[in-house]
C-alpha cells in the first residue's frame, strides 16, 4: 500500500465517520424496525441489534467500514425459528429463538478461533446468490400483503404470491396510499439526476409516510367509508414499542435449547450468518478506498460476540449488512468510527425521541422490506447467471427452487451437490474434487510456478489458496499455470479475478487449452487440446 493510500487513524478522520454515521443511521433505522417486525421479533430488537453492532462490536476487531447490524438475509431463518419453537404463543418463540441465537452466536466464537473465515471461500458463488433470492421472494410474498393491510390466508411463499390479486382487491386505501408511495419512491429514487439519487430513500419514506397517517388517524382506532366500503384503521397499523428501552431487554427461554428443532436454527444462523456476514465483508474490502483488506477471523469473532450479547438482551442476529456497509463507504466513510457513530445515533434516537418512531406506519416499513426482497431476487440476478452459462444458472435455479420448496440448509446442500456432480460430468477428476493437484517450483527468486493437474474448483479452492497466501507472505510473484486442468470452474475465476484486482501479484496462463462454457469471461471452462 502506497503512503498515500494508507488510511487515516480514526482520530483523524472523525469528522467524516461523524457524518457518515449520520447517514447510515437514517437509513439502519426503518431497516432495522422492519426487519426486526418481518422476523417475528419485537421492533425495538432489530435497534437493539443496530446500537450493539455499533457502539460494541466496533471496538473488538470488526472490519473497519462495515456496519453491523440486522440484515434481510436472517429473516426466514429467525421467523421459522420463532413460529417452529412457539407454536401460537409468539412470545414464547421470540423467547426460545433468543436462546437459539445464544448457543450459535458460541458455535461462531468456536468458528472464528478454528479460523473459520475461510468459509467465505468455499461457498460457490451461484448457490449463494441462489439462496438469498430464493430469501427475497420469500421476504417479498410475506411483506407485500401488508403494504396494503391486508391479513392473507395462505403461509407458504408461493401461495402468498397467488394471494396478491385478491390482497390488492381488498386493500385498505389509506394503508394502501402509503404502502404504495414507499414502494414508489424506492423504486424511482436510485434513478434520480444529480444529488437526489444520493438523499437515503426510506428518509424519504417516512417523511412522508408519517405525515400521511397523521393526517389519516391511525393513532386512533376509526372507521372510515371510501367508494362505498368500510375499512377500520389505528394503532396496530403504526409501530409498536415499550415506555423505554430498558423495558425491551428480554431473556432468551432455554427449555427447548438443545431439542432437534432448536439445534437445526442454531446450525442454520451460525453458518448463513457467517458466510453472508464473510461475503459482505470481503465485498466491502473491494469498495473500500484505502483498499485494506480485513481480517476475516477476526471480524467473524466480534460478530459471534456480538450475537451473544445481542440474544441475552433480546435483539435480533447481526452480521456485517452489505448494503448498509456501501451506503457508509459512499458517505465518506474512513475509519470503523462511522460504524460507532450509526450506533450512538441509534442509542441516542430510541432513548430521546421513542416517540417518533410509535408515528412509523407498519406499511411504510414493509415497503422497505419488499424492494429489499425483490433486490435480492432481481431479475439481474437470474440474467446474470444466465451470462455465466448453463451451469450455472441449474445451480442458481436449483439452489433457488429447493430453498424455496424446503428450507435453507437443504437448498444449499442440494446445490452443492449438483454443482459437484456437474463438475465430474464436465470432466473433474473425482479425486480432485475436495484436493487439487499442486506441483510448485520457484522460477527464481521473485517468482514462483504453481502448476493446477485434474481440476480447480471451489470444493478444492481452500487448497490452492494456501499456496497463493503462502507464495505472498514469502514476497514472490506467482503464476499459476491451469494447462493441466480438466476443469476450472466460475467460482475459481471469478476468486482469481478478485485478488487480481486487489493488486496481488498473480499471472494466470494455460487457459487458451480449455474452452468457456458461455461467452462470459470468468465462465467454466473445460480443458479442450488439439489432437497433435
Amino acid at each position: 500500500m502506497s503512503a498515500s493510500s494508507v488510511p487515516e487513524t480514526p482520530g483523524d478522520t472523525w469528522k467524516s465517520d461523524l457524518l457518515a454515521g449520520f447517514l447510515v443511521f437514517l437509513l439502519a433505522l426503518p431497516l432495522s424496525l422492519g426487519i426486526a417486525m418481518a422476523s417475528g421479533f419485537p421492533p425495538i430488537a432489530g435497534v437493539l441489534t443496530a446500537i450493539v453492532g455499533g457502539v460494541l462490536v466496533t471496538w473488538l476487531g470488526s472490519a473497519p467500514l462495515t456496519i453491523k447490524g440486522p440484515a434481510a438475509g436472517l429473516i426466514v431463518i429467525t421467523l421459522g425459528a420463532v413460529t417452529e419453537l412457539g407454536g401460537d404463543d409468539v412470545a414464547l418463540g421470540y423467547r426460545r429463538a433468543l436462546a437459539v441465537g445464544v448457543l450459535a452466536a458460541g458455535v461462531q466464537v468456536v468458528m472464528a478461533l478454528a479460523k473459520a473465515g475461510k468459509l467465505g471461500d468455499f461457498f460457490p458463488s451461484n448457490v449463494v446468490h441462489g439462496m438469498l433470492a430464493a430469501i427475497g421472494v420469500i421476504i417479498v410474498s410475506k411483506q407485500i400483503h401488508i403494504t396494503m393491510g391486508v391479513n392473507p390466508h395462505g403461509k407458504e411463499p408461493l401461495e402468498l404470491l397467488a394471494e396478491v390479486p385478491e390482497s390488492i382487491f381488498n386493500a385498505n386505501p389509506e394503508v394502501f396510499l402509503i404502502g404504495a408511495l414507499a414502494l414508489l419512491i424506492l423504486f424511482v429514487m436510485p434513478h434520480l439526476p444529480g444529488r437526489l439519487k444520493k438523499i437515503p430513500a426510506p428518509l424519504v419514506v417516512l417523511a412522508l409516510a408519517i405525515p400521511l397517517e397523521l393526517y389519516f388517524h391511525f393513532g386512533t382506532e376509526h372507521e372510515y367509508q371510501f367508494n362505498g366500503e368500510v375499512y377500520r384503521v389505528g394503532p396496530t397499523f403504526l409501530v409498536q414499542l415499550p415506555g423505554n428501552v430498558l423495558d425491551a431487554l428480554t431473556l432468551p427461554d432455554f427449555s427447548q435449547v438443545f431439542s432437534p428443532v432448536s439445534l437445526k436454527y442454531v446450525v442454520m444462523y451460525a453458518l448463513v450468518g457467517s458466510v453472508e456476514s464473510l461475503l459482505s465483508v470481503k465485498a466491502v474490502d473491494q469498495l473500500d478506498p484505502a483498499k485494506r483488506e480485513s481480517d476475516l477471523n477476526k471480524d467473524l469473532l466480534a460478530t459471534g460476540i456480538g450475537n451473544l450479547v445481542c440474544a441475552l438482551i433480546g435483539g435480533l442476529p447481526m452480521i456485517s449488512e452489505i448494503v448498509r456497509s456501501s451506503a457508509n463507504i459512499n458517505a465518506g466513510a474512513k475509519s470503523r468510527l462511522a460504524n460507532f457513530f450509526h450506533g450512538m445515533f441509534l442509542l441516542i434516537f430510541v432513548v430521546a425521541l421513542p416517540f417518533v418512531l410509535t408515528q412509523i406506519p407498519l406499511a411504510a416499513l414493509a415497503g422497505m422490506l419488499v424492494y429489499t426482497g425483490f433486490r435480492l431476487a432481481s431479475p439481474r440476478e437470474f440474467s446474470h447467471m444466465y451470462k455465466l452459462g448453463r451451469d450455472q444458472l441449474t445451480i442458481f435455479l436449483t439452489t433457488f427452487v429447493v430453498t424455496l420448496a424446503t428450507d435453507l440448509l437443504i437448498g444449499v446442500a442440494v446445490g452443492i451437490v449438483v454443482k459437484l456432480v456437474m463438475h465430474l460430468f464436465n470432466g473433474a477428476p473425482a479425486k480432485n474434487l475436495f484436493k487439487a493437484d499442486i506441483v510448485t517450483r520457484d522460477v527464481d527468486d521473485k517468482t514462483r510456478r504453481l502448476e493446477i493437474r485434474g481440476a480447480a474448483v471451489f470444493s478444492n479452492f481452500l487448497g490452492i489458496k494456501k499456496h497463493l497466501e503462502k507464495a505472498r507472505e514469502e514476497g514472490k510473484a506467482l503464476i499459476l499455470d491451469l494447462s493441466e486442468a480438466r476443469l476450472v470452474d466460475h467460482t475459481v475465476l471469478e476468486k482469481l479475478h478478485y485478488l487480481i484486482n486487489e493488486g496481488r501479484a498473480i499471472k494466470l496462463e494455460g487457459l487458451e487449452h480449455h474452452r468457456r462454457l458461455s461467452d462470459h469471461s470468468l465462465a467454466t471452462r473445460r480443458q479442450q487440446r488439439s489432437a497433435s
